[in-house]
């Protein structure tokens, strides 16, 4: 996907995701302090058994801290605690719940903190989607975004969510664990934490060996998603050219290519965790042999062995778990960068004064260039006026610059030399939503949303009538096709308005820019669905309203032939300019087009009026 913007550095990615958590904050507090509690609980039962063993069963020394001993010594010492052993169980049981309920609070805590982040995250991405440059979503994928949007945001919810409470809990577990070792004995706690140097030394290179494949991996969910997507939304397409086949076929090689990235990304993760499996059965082992030798020559005790073999396996499995946390650190930190993308691009800014004028419709191009950020000219020295409630036609071959014109016009894009006036205010002063709000657009392929066919009507201004709606869907000529519909204008239409015929949805889209009211209006060839009766209908029916200033962008010479200005437009340029009658006249493009539709004689009807 390209961008506009260059990517922020790692430092500042993480900070701003810090900054987007937000609220979720407290929660963050909540699951460090049940970690840490929990993290101590848990080694808590092991030196309850271990005392059991040793002092109550055996006939070792208590060591206790001062007050329990107390207690103890004022129950009857060992021998109360011997008639007794039930309280040893509970303590064991009472560790348990305490540790167990802790780690509850941490899983809510941390469960809060992730889900409240993604909210934000996912907000966010939405705004700045919403709010960037036509320019930057015409260079993206949608696939792509959605795939960034869905699977990227996850990933970052799993690293802070799970991984970064995780290490947390590893340090915290190490530094308790090696605090009660080390005064027991120094010989068995090196023995027990011998080979966590190389447990930490292999996680380093495993994290360094997925980063690469995750990032394959993400790239190639990409573009699978982006091959679904572009399916979904071109079925039509597909089933009307027959191209099952083919499409089946490039879908199976990207999702084959997606299984082979995988496997290796999951050969290499079989590989970290069965290694790592074995050296942490080995540490297990080691304690075991060296502390029975140990014991058997009264260095420690029983209870010790029991104890220093509970510990190793609690250091050491969450330990290898620092192999899973740098890999998703890695995955997080790809996924984040892939977000960061969206999150960095500029959004559409003001660049004028954002002004909200009166406007009423006259338009004035002065010598306006335009070109792509590749510096290929699209057009060239475009000057014309139109005065408020007159109708322009602009006629061209593709690739003329016909659309984008008329995008320029919307501020869709802006030019790059001249400037353009709507009612003497340069359009790049007057602020995008009232610019906008006044200048409503029919483009070629008309979008509707997956809603009822009312809700699409309204869509840009929901607080219309029902009788401005029926009013709006009457001058497009679709009013009588809806009401013929079971459920009217409650219909709801499928995905990009797939239940409707071509036709149907650029009448939709027609009324839904009717709606408007605004005194600029502007018909991207957005006549050609329909046929030439309901063309001269649809016409017949504006000039009746009265829609104001009107541009017609059309290959029909019966759709411009009443405009009050014609523009023929040439690799950018426009070579002919005038009335109908005045281009017929002409040697030019207009006139072989008027030949070839045959309209150079064809005389004017009253519903060809605009």
């Amino acid at each position: 996907m390209k961008t506009q913007s260059l990517p922020r550095s790692r430092l500042a990615r993480w900070k701003n995701l810090w900054q987007i958590t937000g609220k979720s904050r407290w929660a963050l507090l909540g699951a460090i302090v049940c970690t840490a509690v929990s993290a101590a609980g848990a080694y808590l039962t092991p030196l309850v058994v271990s005392f059991t063993v040793d002092s109550v069963l055996d006939t070792k020394p208590m060591q206790l801290p001062a007050a329990i001993l107390g207690l103890i010594e004022k129950a009857g010492g060992r021998d109360f605690l011997v008639r007794n052993l039930w309280i040893c169980a509970a303590a064991i049981l009472l560790t348990s719940l305490c540790n167990g309920l802790f780690s509850y609070g941490r899983g809510r805590f941390a469960a809060q903190m992730g889900e409240g982040m993604c909210r934000a995250l996912r907000g966010q991405l939405f705004r700045h989607l919403s709010n960037a440059p036509y320019a930057w979503h015409k260079a993206s994928s949608t696939g792509d975004l959605v795939q960034r949007c869905t699977a990227d945001v996850e990933v970052v919810r799993r690293f802070v969510q799970v991984q970064l409470i995780q290490v947390l809990r590893t340090v915290v577990m190490a530094l308790i664990a090696i605090a009660i070792m080390l005064p027991i004995s120094r010989p068995l706690t090196a023995v027990a934490t011998c080979l966590l140097p190389v447990l930490i030394l292999f996680s380093f290179l495993y994290s360094k060996g997925v980063q690469k494949y995750f990032t394959l991996v993400d790239e190639a969910d990409g573009r699978l998603t982006t091959a679904l997507q572009e399916n979904l939304t071109g079925m039509r397409v597909v089933r009307a050219f027959a191209r099952q086949k083919q499409e089946l076929e490039k879908y199976t090689r990207l999702n084959t290519e997606y299984r082979a990235i995988g496997c290796k990304l999951d050969t290499l993760m079989a590989l970290y965790w069965g290694l790592s499996d074995m050296m942490g059965y080995t540490q297990i082992a080691l304690v075991l042999v060296v502390g029975v030798l140990m014991a058997a020559r009264g260095t420690v005790t029983v209870g010790n062995v029991i104890l220093f073999a509970s510990y190793a396996s609690m250091l050491t499995f969450p330990m290898r778990q620092l192999g899973r946390i740098l890999a998703d650190l890695v995955m997080a930190d790809v996924s984040l960068g892939r977000l960061d993308e969206i999150l960095a691009a500029p959004a559409e800014a003001e660049p004028g004064k954002a002004l909200c004028p009166p406007l009423e419709g006259k338009v004035e191009f002065d010598h306006v260039d335009f070109c792509y950020e590749d510096g290929r000219p699209v057009l060239r020295d475009i000057t014309f006026a139109v005065q408020p409630g007159q109708t322009v036609g602009i006629l061209g071959s593709t690739g003329a610059g016909k659309s984008t014109l008329v995008h320029l016009l919307q501020r869709l894009y802006l030019p790059t030399g001249g400037r353009i006036l709507l009612d003497g205010v340069d359009i790049r002063d007057i602020r995008a939503d009232h610019l906008r709000s006044h200048v409503g657009i029919v483009l070629q392929e008309p979008f509707l949303f997956s809603r009822t066919i009312g809700e699409n009507i309204s869509l840009a201004r929901p607080s219309a009538t029902e009788e401005e709606r029926f009013s709006a869907a009457r001058t497009a000529c679709i009013h009588d096709v809806i009401t013929q519909f079971s459920d009217g204008y409650d219909t709801v239409v499928g995905e990009r308005g797939v239940t409707l015929s071509g036709g149907q949805k650029q009448r939709v889209a027609i009324a839904r820019m009717l709606v408007q009211n605004t005194p600029v209006c502007i018909f991207d060839d957005s006549l050609s669905a329909v046929d030439a009766e309901t063309d001269a209908s649809i016409r017949a029916a504006l000039a009746a309203r009265g829609t104001g200033t009107t541009f017609l962008i059309s290959h029909r010479i019966a759709t411009l032939r009443q405009a009050d200005l014609i523009l023929v437009l040439e690799n950018g340029e426009i070579v002919q300019r005038g009335t109908h009658a005045q281009l017929c006249a002409q040697e030019g493009l207009y006139r072989r087009i008027c030949v070839i539709q045959n309209e150079l004689d064809e005389p004017q009807k009253g519903g060809d009026a605009v």
